[in-house]
């Protein structure tokens, strides 16, 4: 009966183990994919992060990776860093709904647009003053 019990025991010790680092890998990959995202939006280079927050960038690789943990203390640099709360790095990533991907896309679009605009308009500026100096200046 007691290697019955123990038996069961190891069995439930096991699944619990596996079930607790399935949680860190998902912690890890929270917190890998936002210090990515943070980083690039404020458009730092691993090593321009790491020098900012005072840590190797083979460190900052490894944590993007999600190969190490972090303590509270470079959590906090990297909050500061990205001028957000600390808990925001451990936020998971929201999905849109299709109504909010649909104003995305929709924003998306109006955005290249202008940009595509804005570039046309730019361009014929510069090339009606490129072709006013050269015949004010008789440039052929």
């Amino acid at each position: 009966m007691l290697k019955i019990i123990n038996t069961l025991k190891e069995k439930i010790d096991a699944e619990h183990a596996a079930e607790a680092s399935s949680d860190e890998q998902a912690i890890k990959d929270i917190l890998k994919a936002n210090i990515k995202k943070y980083r690039k939006r404020r458009n730092l280079s691993q090593f321009a992060l790491a020098s900012k927050i005072d840590i190797s960038t083979n460190f900052l690789a490894d944590i993007e990776a999600g190969n190490t943990w972090i303590s509270a203390q470079t959590l906090n640099k990297l909050a500061k860093a990205f001028d957000i709360e600390a808990y925001e790095l451990l936020k998971p990533e929201k999905d849109p709904n299709p109504k909010e991907q649909k104003e995305i896309d929709q924003s998306k679009k109006m955005l290249d647009n202008f940009s595509k605009d804005l570039t046309e308009v730019l361009k014929n500026s510069v090339d009606k003053s490129v072709a006013h100096l050269k015949k004010q200046y008789s440039i052929g």
